[in-house]
Order: structure tokens, then C-alpha cells, then sequence
């Protein structure tokens, strides 16, 4: 067995006992928040396009998945598929403006198009303004397990996580990943050996959208609340700093990133507006000491001493 099963054998193993040995609530922010960096750098770390919109996915996904199962009444499992599908369908159609530009007018059509997705989530009757949707039914998934538990609950979250990262590792890791790969290093080059460039492109950034609205679906029902935070700007800034921190371009990082800030938010929670200030101040740290981001700096070092022995 491959070192590189091992580790993934380890960290299920780990998924499936954490329930019982952490706090399940904080288990289920982390691995939802891990999805969401985990689909965001799809984007930007394997095809090389920076979104400051990707919260419109995640955030209006969950509200579609709130609406679902608190006002239409449908199982978990189909409120989840109703938010993911939405978010799907949001993504084609802002990929197929955005991706006709690129670099930074790229990322602000991308901002842009958040805020329309914002404001639309402001002025919806379904979204109920500041108040957002609350008390949303965790309902009983297929009809038959009871979802108000903690553990039951977890385990379903952990199952979406799981899909998800297995679909994101078999995209990279495909033949259409390594050509997502090239049009990131040498997009004139990858355009000249016949490729449709913005065809690949928009196929990306529709399966990361997706991906991210499938995190924010399953948030809203595994805690009960779709709200304004969830589509924000800056739920699209902390995205970008789960993935810058962990480690662009790598497979764990972003769920590594993801972890870290989740984790400073939670226990820090008492510091007030300092914790965006420590925050910040991690950010910068990192970012001087592992400019590859933590795990991308651990693959780098580890490459090297492989080479030099």
C-alpha cells in the first residue's frame, strides 16, 4: 500500500471516530468549511482563477436548501441536492460572464456578480432580509434516520464532505484535471495544442461552484440557519485565506487552512474583533515562513530531502 493510501486510510479512520472524542457542532463547521476551501481551490489552485465571489454559491445554496426543507418540507437529502442544483445553475451563468476575462477584471466580475447575488438575497421574501431562515428541520434523511442527533448528523455531514474531496480528487487527478493544470501554468501554450481553453474553464469554475454550494447546503440544515454571512464578501475573503493559508495548488491544504481558522474563530470567540486581528496577524506569519502555504511548504520540504538523499 502507497504511503499516499495510508495517509488517506488514516484520516478516514479519524473521521469516523471524531465524533468521539471532539465536540460534533465544531466538527461539522470544520468539515463544511474544509469543502467550501477544498471546491474554491479547484478554482484558483488548479486552473489558476482567482473568485471573489464564491460565498454566492455556498450562501444562497444554503438558503435554497433552508427553504427546501423548512417551508417545502423535503428530506435532508433532497434539500441538500435542491441547494446544490441551485448553485449549479448560478455557476454557469456567472462562469460564462466571468470567464470571458481574465486576471483581475476576472476576480472583480466575479465580486460583482456576488453582490447582485447578495442584494437578491437581501430583497427575497424566502430569505426573510437579516433575519435569515431559521429553525430549519435537520428532518430524518431517506425518510427513516432521525437526524436530531449530534452523532447521526455529524455522520452525514462527514459523508458529503467525503464525496465531495473523493469527487474534487478524482477531477485533479484526471485527465481533464491535467489540462486544467496547463491552461494554469501556460494558457497561451495549452490554447495552441487545440484546446478550448474557456470551455475547460467554465466546466471548472461550474464544478467548483457546485461543489461549494453542496458545503453551504449541508450547513444550513446540519445547523438550522441560512443568513446574510453565509453570501457575503467577506465569507469569499475567509475562503481565500483557508486556501492561501493551508496551501494552494495541494490537495489537504485548504482543509488544513480550513481547520486553522475555523478552529482560531471558535476559541477565540471571547476576544471579540481581535480574533480578525490574530487572524490577520497568522496570515502574514504564514505567509513569510511558508509561502507555499503549511502543507504545500511540508510537500516542498520533503521533495527536497527525497531529492538529496
Amino acid at each position: 500500500m502507497s504511503k499516499t493510501r495510508i495517509l488517506y486510510s488514516v484520516l478516514f479512520a479519524a473521521l469516523m471516530v471524531a465524533p468521539f472524542v471532539g465536540y460534533p457542532i465544531f466538527l461539522m463547521k470544520v468539515l463544511c468549511f474544509a469543502l467550501f476551501a477544498c471546491a474554491f481551490n479547484l478554482l484558483i489552485g488548479f486552473t489558476g482563477l482567482l473568485s471573489f465571489g464564491h460565498a454566492m454559491f455556498f450562501g444562497f445554496a444554503a438558503y435554497v436548501s433552508g427553504h427546501a426543507a423548512k417551508v417545502w418540507g423535503l428530506t435532508p437529502e433532497l434539500s441538500i441536492l435542491a441547494g446544490t442544483l441551485c448553485a449549479t445553475g448560478i455557476a454557469v451563468v456567472t462562469g460564462w460572464l466571468a470567464v470571458r476575462r481574465q486576471g483581475i477584471y476576472f476576480a472583480m466580475v466575479t465580486l460583482a456578480l456576488a453582490q447582485m447575488v447578495y442584494f437578491i438575497c437581501v430583497q427575497a421574501p424566502f430569505t426573510y432580509a437579516e433575519d435569515g431562515i431559521q429553525s430549519i428541520p435537520r428532518g430524518k434523511l431517506f425518510g427513516v434516520i432521525d437526524l436530531a442527533s449530534d452523532t447521526a448528523m455529524y455522520y452525514l455531514v462527514a459523508a458529503v464532505f467525503v464525496f465531495g474531496f473523493a469527487l474534487i480528487y478524482r477531477i485533479i487527478h484526471s485527465p481533464f484535471g491535467q489540462v486544467l493544470k496547463s491552461v494554469r501554468e501556460n494558457e497561451p501554450r495549452a490554447l495552441s495544442l487545440g484546446y478550448n481553453v474557456d470551455r475547460y474553464k467554465l466546466l471548472a469554475f461550474v464544478l467548483s461552484g457546485t461543489i461549494a454550494g453542496m458545503a453551504g447546503a449541508t450547513k444550513s440544515i446540519a445547523f438550522g440557519i441560512a443568513t446574510l454571512t453565509d453570501v457575503s464578501w467577506q465569507m469569499s475573503g475567509e475562503v481565500v485565506l483557508m486556501t492561501l493559508l493551508g496551501g494552494m495548488g495541494t490537495i489537504l491544504g485548504p482543509a488544513v487552512g480550513a481547520t486553522i481558522i475555523v478552529t482560531m474563530q471558535n476559541y477565540l470567540a471571547d476576544l471579540g474583533s481581535m480574533v480578525s486581528i490574530i487572524m490577520g496577524l497568522t496570515f502574514v506569519v504564514c505567509v513569510l515562513a511558508f509561502r507555499r502555504g503549511i502543507v504545500g511548504e511540508i510537500e516542498h520540504r520533503l521533495i527536497n530531502k527525497k531529492k538529496s538523499s
